[in-house]
């Protein structure tokens, strides 16, 4: 039997996996902040059901994320304060974000997420953080999905230039 063999909660983690989870907390943090100012910006009741989804999605992995690193010596990173909620008319025209804005950056905000998630996954020896991150990047590929459909229904989306492909060209 070596060292990694056993209860995966019973191995040490090795620097990758702390360095994966601890900074995936803070990521989380830094995200959580910024949708709430997003919450203070957003006029559009479907826009604020998901952007609340995903603050809470991932206070939850931080709290299962926390308590590894917690049970392994490593302090997570600090959790910024709650932002204080406002009215979006308060707002000036000027400085307020506007829904499909919001709508892009978190969309950005889950493509890195999914990838952060992966590389995880792909550095981890422990079994159980390796399948924490797995679980967490399949709640990402869902909340992705309903955020692409609110996208499409709310017409936010620019696309890039669209390839026709027409096998009935002529043949030169």
């Amino acid at each position: 039997m070596g060292i990694l063999s056993g209860n995966p909660k019973d191995e040490p983690m090795h620097y990758g996996e702390v360095i994966g989870c601890w900074s995936y907390v803070g990521a989380n943090k830094g995200l959580i902040s910024g949708y709430q100012a997003f919450m203070n910006h957003a006029g559009d009741e479907d826009l604020k059901r998901l952007i609340q989804e995903a603050i809470d999605m991932m206070k939850e992995q931080n709290t299962k994320l926390e308590e590894i690193l917690k049970e392994n010596g490593i302090m997570p990173p600090p959790t910024l304060p709650d932002r204080p909620v406002c009215n979006p008319e308060d707002i000036p025209p000027g400085a307020r974000l506007m829904d499909p804005e919001i709508s892009a950056a978190v969309s950005i905000n889950v493509g890195q997420g999914l990838v952060s998630c992966s590389q995880v996954m792909g550095q981890c020896l422990r079994e159980d953080i390796a399948a924490l991150f797995a679980k967490f990047h399949q709640e990402k590929v869902m909340y992705g999905a309903k955020l692409l459909k609110l996208n499409k229904e709310k017409g936010w989306i620019i696309p890039p230039p669209l390839l026709k492909n027409d096998h009935n060209d002529k043949e030169s």
